[in-house]
């Protein structure tokens, strides 16, 4: 792996949480490919976590874009009461850990954190992210996005723009 590469995909992770914080969703959702999976399963005890989200809870999954696409419009529109008002977010991606994969597609590892404020109430989300990222024109495209949750409990609503 080079550092090249590692600069390129630290970069990139980067700039997806600048965009989420700063609420550009159209420029956020261009980050990911049609068919991208995006999944932040559920704990099942201490230590294990739904691995199929066909075979268990999860906080979020989505088969393709859409599901974030209608979260993204959902919001647009004033229709998602619980996103209404938004909270302001400081996401934080750090440990970015990058594999080249045989496919030419390049896997990161990461830990996240992302602190929030609504309606006065302060809170953080945190935990480790993988993402498999597809190649673009000097770029990438998120095609999967697998992430875990820390926390122990969840005092807020949790929604795609939380990690």
């Amino acid at each position: 792996m080079s550092q090249e590469l590692q600069f390129a995909v630290s970069q990139f992770l980067f700039h997806k949480s600048a965009l989420c914080d700063t609420r550009q969703w159209e420029a956020y959702l261009d980050l990911y490919d049609e068919d991208s999976v995006y999944h932040i399963p559920q704990w099942i005890d201490e230590h294990n976590y739904v691995q199929d989200p066909n075979q268990g809870l999860s906080y979020i999954y989505y088969e393709d874009r859409t599901g974030l696409e209608d979260r993204v419009f959902r919001i647009g529109t004033g229709k998602a009461a619980s996103a209404t008002p938004l909270p302001r977010t400081c996401h934080s991606v750090n440990n970015v850990l990058v594999k080249q994969l045989a496919d030419g597609n390049v896997e990161a590892k990461v830990a996240w954190q992302t602190l929030y404020n609504r309606q006065g109430l302060e809170g953080c989300f945190y935990g480790h992210a993988t993402y498999v990222l597809r190649p673009v024109d000097g770029s990438f495209r998120i095609r999967h996005q697998h992430t875990v949750l820390l926390n122990d409990k969840i005092d807020s609503v949790l929604d795609f723009y939380h990690v």
